[in-house]
């Protein structure tokens, strides 16, 4: 059987394999290389660096989030309605990360905090997709705005508490919950028309 073809996802992959096993102080390239069965030249044909290759699992993390809340966007209905979605989807996608794979979070954390221009680029997609929602809120008569990008911007700061990761300790007490449910619907209920 012919060895399976080296590809940027199949690095990705087994990178995200290896910072689990060792954590990103101690996980090499030449570790992803050899959970690969390659050699660690392979590796940096498609990554030119470790910083590059930290950079992409990073960014590939960020963007399952993006992914999951883009089609929150592209789907037809009442504005109001996708908002709410988008704003509980969020925060939930972020707790469930936090939570599911607390040691892979953490990883991810400290990645993160070696990465600024991934996690600039995520947070304004982000903010471009809450920019979309909050346009058609304006357009289907629901949502008064008269900066759709700066209301997007207001709505992402005052709703940090429940997606910004340096919350995250938060995120499992009790009452979270009911917290994100009254922030959410008072800026629903805000935006309104």
């Amino acid at each position: 059987m012919p060895p399976e073809t080296l590809t940027p996802e199949r690095i990705l992959e087994a990178t995200e394999e290896v910072l689990r096993r060792y954590g990103p102080a101690k996980a090499t390239v030449v570790d992803v290389a050899r959970a690969l069965g390659v050699s660690h030249g392979s590796v940096y044909r498609h990554f030119r660096t470790k910083a590059a290759l930290r950079d992409a699992v990073t960014e590939r993390w960020l963007d399952r989030t993006s992914e999951q809340l883009k089609t929150i966007v592209a789907e037809d209905g009442p504005a109001p309605e996708r908002l709410d979605r988008w704003l509980t989807a969020l925060f939930e996608a972020k707790r469930h990360k936090a939570g599911d794979d607390p040691e892979l979070f953490a990883t991810y954390m400290t990645l993160i905090g070696e990465s600024g221009g991934v996690v600039d680029r995520h947070v304004s997609d982000l903010e471009a997709q809450l920019t979309a929602l909050i346009e058609a809120g304006v357009t289907q008569g629901a949502f008064t705005a008269p900066s759709p990008a700066t209301t997007a911007r207001a709505v992402f700061d005052a709703t940090g508490r429940f997606h910004d990761p340096g919350y995250a300790p938060e995120w499992s007490r009790p009452g979270i919950t009911a917290d994100f449910d009254a922030v959410r619907d008072l800026i629903l209920r805000g935006l309104h028309a």
